[in-house]
Order: structure tokens, then sequence, then C-alpha cells
């Protein structure tokens, strides 16, 4: 039998990373994420946590070593954590089926107090959890939900755990603008790193994108008059680029897709719910691997998919937010390819 090929697209870019989303589902609805009357999918159309375990393997084999389960809320998923221990087990695997040398998982916090342990338990080192401000009131409009007690208590969980916390933070101008500043010391004074993100004009929300988009070169403007900033060579794999805060001790990344393309080092793949391979964040480009793995070979038949994206992947994606009224750039939603 052949030793299977790493996956290196038409840019020899070296994939490495994988993005696999459990559920398109979420508890929050946080405005420029998606509309408050959601559609979700068919749960008949979501690949079974079995099939998406048969996927991650597939992708183990082929040289990803890295791993972030994401959704939607990837903990709102009924039995989500078995699936966590099972690819857990891949975590510096040693026989010659290949291993993980990190798994991790993005999530809103809503249910992080209830998982935090045995999230710990079963493998997962560190997390991310979107937040983007500490106001209650503010919470509840942004996410429609008054829920920012229980992703307090999830983050106090999840430090008590072990588990090293990362907060991603939408910089939304008229909306989180002013206590940005406040979050990042916030949660650096938790022990907590923090990265802050541009809006991705994905989907159909009810609100103008324009209207809140809120460069980060401007931020980090603001910032440096705060406080001592200096380039980090730390990298963990995703577009992040990080800063030393000398007066925290702390690093602040920044996710820049719209004023500062960071395509040329990508790395990263994403798989929807459903199984739709998405080569880039912001194309089309697409693969069905959930075909593959409900046919006759399905080893085989998702080997052969997973060589098509890498020969589809483009070589960088082309985000903008230009002026009000613009449509988004790609039609699905962000709940639905997986942050």
């Amino acid at each position: 039998m052949s030793t299977p090929q790493p996956l290196v697209d038409q840019f020899q870019r070296r994939i490495t990373y994988l993005r696999l989303s459990v559920t398109d589902r979420c508890d929050l609805r946080c405005a420029y994420c998606m509309p408050e009357r959601m559609t979700f999918l068919p749960k008949k159309d979501v690949l079974t946590l079995d099939e998406m375990h048969d996927l991650a393997l597939g992708f183990i084999a082929r040289g990803i070593t890295k791993l972030r389960l994401t959704g939607g809320e990837p903990l709102v998923r009924r039995d989500m954590i078995d699936l966590v221990r099972a690819l857990g087990r891949r975590i510096g695997a040693a026989d010659g089926q290949g291993g993980l040398e990190e798994l991790t998982l993005t999530t809103n916090g809503t249910r992080l107090a209830e998982f935090a342990d045995d999230l710990r338990a079963a493998g997962v080192r560190r997390i991310n959890v979107s937040l983007d401000t500490l106001d209650r009131e503010a919470f509840a409009r942004l996410t429609r939900r008054d829920s920012l007690p229980q992703v307090l208590e999830g983050l106090a969980a999840a430090k008590a755990a072990g588990l090293k916390v990362k907060l991603n933070t939408v910089a939304l101008k008229g909306i989180n603008e002013h206590e940005i500043a406040d979050i990042v010391a916030w949660a650096h004074a938790q022990g907590f790193e923090a990265t802050l993100i541009e809006v991705m004009p994905l989907g159909e929300v009810e609100e103008d994108r324009f209207d809140h988009y809120l460069p980060l070169v401007a931020v980090q403007e603001d910032l440096a008059r705060r406080w001592t900033l200096a380039p980090s060579g730390h990298r963990t794999g995703g577009p992040a680029r990080y800063w030393d805060v000398a007066e925290t001790g702390r690093r602040l990344g920044l996710i820049t897709p719209l004023t500062n393309n960071f395509c040329e080092g990508c790395n990263r793949i994403r798989v929807t719910a459903t199984g739709q391979l998405y080569a880039c964040l912001g194309g089309n480009e697409q693969v069905d691997l959930r075909a593959a793995l409900r046919s006759d070979d399905p080893q085989g038949a998702l080997s052969a998919a997973l060589d098509t994206a890498m020969r589809i992947k483009p070589e960088r994606h082309h985000f903008a937010i230009d002026g009000r009224g613009e449509a988004p750039a790609l039609a699905r939603h962000m709940s639905m390819t997986g942050g």
C-alpha cells in the first residue's frame, strides 16, 4: 500500500490545519454573523459524528497536524464531547497512521462551564472564545441573548480546568470600539490572550456591515497610544499576527482579512458540518466530502477528493467592504462554513 501523500496546493503551500465544523447551529444570534430568524440545516444533511471522525482520520493520514472544531457553536451538538475524546487519542500518536500535534476548539463560551473539565481530560489544551463586549446590555443587543453571565462563568471554568484561553473580539465601529482596549486589558489580567478581528462580509444580515466596519490599523494606532506594542514572532498556525504588549506582559493578535491580506502563508482548509470542503474561507471553491464518505470506496474517494481540493485552492481571497448597501462577498454565513 502506498504511503498517503501530504496535502500541498498548487502554490506549494503545505496544508496542515483543518477547521472542522460539527454544526451550523448556535445558541446566540450575533448581529454581524446571522439574522435573528436563522434557518439551520436539516439534521439529515449533517455528517454523523462517526463520519466526522472518519473524515478527520483521513485528513490526519494526509498530514493534518492541527485540528480545530468549530460551529456554529460546537458545544450545542449532542454527544460532541465523544468526538473530542476520539480525536484526542490521535494527539501524539506514533502508530504510523499519523498523529495530531494539537486539538483545539472555538466556542462562544455559553456551555464552557459544563464542558471545560471534559475538554481538558480529552486532550484539548487551548481554546478560542468569541467575546465582543463585557457590557451585559451591549452583549444582549449584539447577540440577541442575555448570556454574558454564562460566558463569564464558562471562562472561569476553563481557567480553573487549566485550559489556555484566547479571546477573539470582532472590532465593530459604533458598537464596541470604545471598549476594545478594556477588553484586551481584562483578558490579559485574567491570563488570557486576546485577538482582534475585522468583520467579514459573509452572509446576509439585517444590518449593513459597512456601518460597523472598523479597520484594525486604526485600532492598533489607538492602542499604541496607550501601550507599548512590539512585533512578536509568535505563530499559532492561524492568520493572526501578534504584538507583545509591554505593560501587560501578554500578546495581542490582529486578524486583518480586509486591510492586510494574509493569504500567502495559508495552511488551512475548512469542512462544513455537511462535509463540504471549502479550500478558502473567502471563495466558493468546494469539494463534496460527504459524497466520498458515503460512496462504495470511502477511503479511495476521500483521498481523490482531497487531491482535487489541493488543485482548486485559490491563491487568495478577495474580501472587501467598500461601500454601504453592498451585497456580502459570499452568500453563506460564517456559522455555515465554520469559524
